[in-house]
């Protein structure tokens, strides 16, 4: 199914979409920028996407994932928002550190060239210098791509963005109409008599035009599809035509989104507006293997025990996505739930104990890490298939330790520097390190596989993989010897690093654990294959204990 990039086309020049809020944060711009990067790329263009994050935050990786949702990692090693990962995903593309822009890259950037000398005589101020660096980056990122989307983070009238608007504003002087469009997403509520408003749409737009700034598509983000007289409403008092006016009403399922706003005519607009037009060969088969794809039919429902300390979905973004990737290959819906470590009472046992399956996300800090070793050694002792992600391996690692080799109190330095058996230890390149922004083992980075494992089986026979990595501790040499004599295999290295583990076949129907994050590389269409193999043995799982006596199982 083709879903990614088209070849760039190099006559087109370079289109710019930018995409900014009103109303609320959490509106769904970002969802609704991937959606139009994805029907474009449908239409046969070659696009790509930014996000600008107006925090002072050099990058996201020191945030809580509670403040701001999980932090996704791209192949260069970047720490960015997760909307970037909602880009990779929905464009089935690989971006950059480049590709995000933070305030805290650009003034950092800025007061080094400032001390550099490079400003001499000269008074740095946000205006020149800060938006000029902004439209740099802007043009650098679409360098090469047919179009770029740009989200720009926050709401309009919050102080932290007025110097990107101030540049998207000299930026629409410096290109001529047929590059750029400017996209505003705002919130239409329903008043309590059911009328769907559009006064703070109006106060919305009225504050971007205040800035310079004309959109010329609106989406009304709204439970249902915006009245025809709803949209004539906000045309008439925000100055644009009628057929500007787009739904993004609430759908099951993101990747429904490009769907429905397809079915408005949202990609013919924007490609009327930029002057392009729609390749005449691929895109009915683009086009219909993304429908084909999100809305094939499903045979049933695959109950997946997610055991972590966030109690909510974004902190855990791409796992829950790459769950739902290896779903839609299986033709099964995916429930992931939520099993709470720090506090494993009745509810959240039950839980671990009714699902088909086990994953054990990444992490830091010691909170909850009792209860996902206590949840990892219920899996391996119940047969109940496992994936460990990152910290989910080293807790693994931690389990076979205790009770399998016997090493009692065996830990992570992490969490507890004076075990007697660090089987977890801190990399020998941090011993040094003092700034925590930016200086774990990041990004991309290869992994031997041992033949005849099931590691090798889930990779298609590969003798390596390339998947991306976020950690600072990971297994002591030390214990190697001790942990393999007794059952665990080590099936995936990189020089003297352990990085993926797994019992044998004829002990376990899956067990396995990855110190990098598979999830953050899982797309629609090509799902990641430690995530396709535990739904392999989840179906196989819940399969056997249908089959079960009744009083068996409710015992």
């Amino acid at each position: 199914m083709p879903t990614g990039p088209a070849e760039y086309d190099p006559t087109l020049g370079n289109k710019f979409v930018f995409v900014t809020g009103g109303v609320m944060s959490g509106l769904g711009k970002g969802i609704t920028a991937a959606s139009t990067g994805r029907l474009l790329a449908n239409a046969g263009f070659d696009v790509t996407a930014v996000k600008i994050d107006p925090y002072l935050n050099v990058d996201a990786g020191t945030m809580n994932p509670y403040q701001h949702g999980e932090v996704y990692v791209l192949k260069d090693g970047g720490e960015v928002d997760l909307d970037l990962g909602n880009y990779e995903r929905f464009l089935d593309i690989d971006m950059t550190f480049d590709h995000n822009v933070t305030t805290g890259k650009l003034y950092k950037n800025v007061i080094e060239k400032e001390r550099a000398g490079d400003y001499l005589g000269k008074t740095v101020q946000i205006i020149p210098h800060i938006t000029d660096d902004i439209k740099r980056r802007i043009r650098e990122a679409a360098e090469g791509h047919d179009i770029c989307i740009i989200e720009v983070g926050g709401t309009v009238g919050d102080i932290e963005g007025m110097p990107y608007l101030e540049a998207l504003r000299q930026f629409s002087h410096e290109e001529d109409d047929e590059d750029i469009l400017f996209t505003h997403v705002t919130l239409v509520p329903y008043s309590k008599n059911g009328e769907q408003k559009t006064k703070p749409t109006q106060h919305s737009v009225k504050e971007l035009r205040s800035i310079g700034l004309q959109p010329d598509i609106l989406v009304g983000r709204c439970e249902d599809k915006l009245d025809d007289e709803t949209k004539e409403k906000i045309a008439l008092f925000c100055d644009v035509p009628t057929d500007a006016v787009f739904s993004n009403p609430d759908v099951e399922d993101i990747y429904h989104v490009p769907l429905m706003v397809e079915d408005e005519g949202l990609d013919q607009y924007v490609m009327e507006r930029l002057g392009i037009a729609e390749d005449a060969l691929e895109p009915a088969e683009r086009k219909n293997g993304w429908r084909d794809l999100v809305t094939r039919d499903t045979t049933g429902t695959v109950e997946i025990a997610l055991a972590g300390k966030y109690d909510l979905e974004d902190a855990y973004l791409s796992v829950h996505e790459a769950c739902k990737h290896a779903g839609l290959e299986h033709g099964v819906d995916v429930e992931v739930l939520w099993v709470d470590t720090e506090d494993m009472d009745e509810e959240h046992r039950d839980r671990l104990e009714r699902a088909d399956g086990l994953i054990v996300p990444g992490g830091f800090g010691a909170r909850g890490t009792d209860g996902k070793i206590d949840a990892i050694r219920y899996a391996r002792e119940n047969d109940v298939p496992f994936l460990g992600l990152c910290l989910g391996f080293q807790m693994a690692v931690v389990d076979h330790a205790r009770n399998v080799c016997d090493l009692a109190d065996a830990n992570s330095t992490e969490f507890d520097e004076g075990t007697p058996h660090p089987v977890i230890d801190i990399l020998p390149e941090q011993y040094e390190v003092e700034d925590m922004g930016g200086t774990m083992r990041l990004g991309a980075h290869e992994t031997d596989i041992e033949p005849d494992t099931l590691a090798a089986d889930l990779y298609d026979g590969a003798d390596s993989c390339t998947e991306r990595h976020r950690h600072r501790y990971e297994v002591n040499p030390e214990y190697i010897d001790q942990l393999e004599a007794s059952g665990l295999v080590f099936s995936g290295t990189a020089a003297n690093r352990m990085e993926i583990l797994e019992l044998p076949r004829d002990e376990h129907p899956y067990f396995v654990g990855t110190q990098f994050h598979p999830e953050f590389r899982s797309r629609p269409g090509r799902a990641s294959p430690p995530f396709v193999g535990l739904l392999d043995a989840a179906l196989e799982h819940g399969e056997l204990r249908d089959e079960r006596d009744p009083e068996e199982v409710s015992a």
